[in-house]
């Protein structure tokens, strides 16, 4: 499975619509964690599952998304919610309340991958407001059995950073 990760894109339209364009053949799944500040019908968004963020006041986007493919499920918030700037504990639960084995979220704006207890944490970073680094970035998960590859890419599309983990 490869899944497509975006987030914090606040009122952004034109990378957001060109990462769409880039991926929109090669993924098996867009998603957008929220502030997208955008219309819930808004064409740029189309191809994605989006979640509301704590900036989205425009449209009623969900709260959650859930994707249960093949081998795993996927959890997907802004996570604002989750008190995720404090700790991914509240987010890890709600993951074994769904029974899922990767969450996506974003909120902080600071990209990153780890694993905690099975669970696949991905926060894809900011296209628009990156904190802690310079690069605006977006996330492609690729599972291949038990394995995930997490790369994180400019907007430009230059691949950054490739993380690999254990499932």
């Amino acid at each position: 499975m490869k899944v497509l990760i975006a987030s914090d894109s606040h009122g952004l339209t034109k990378p957001l619509q060109e990462i769409a364009d880039r991926y929109r053949d090669s993924v098996d799944l867009m998603i957008h964690c929220g502030d997208s500040e955008l219309e819930v019908n808004a064409k740029e968004l189309k191809d994605y599952n989006v979640v509301r963020g704590n900036c989205d006041f425009r449209g009623e986007f969900p709260e959650e998304f859930i994707h249960r493919g093949n081998e795993y499920t996927i959890y997907a918030t802004h996570g604002h919610l989750h008190g995720i700037k404090q700790s991914l504990q509240k987010l890890y639960y709600r993951c074994k309340e769904v029974g899922a084995t990767i969450a996506c979220f974003g909120h902080s704006h600071v990209l990153g991958a780890e694993v905690i207890d099975g669970v696949l944490f991905i926060n894809p970073g900011s296209i628009l407001l990156p904190r802690m680094r310079k690069e605006k970035t977006y996330a492609i998960l690729e599972t291949i059995g038990k394995k995930a590859n997490v790369t994180f890419y400019n907007t430009d599309g230059t691949e950054l950073i490739t993380t690999s983990f254990e499932l």
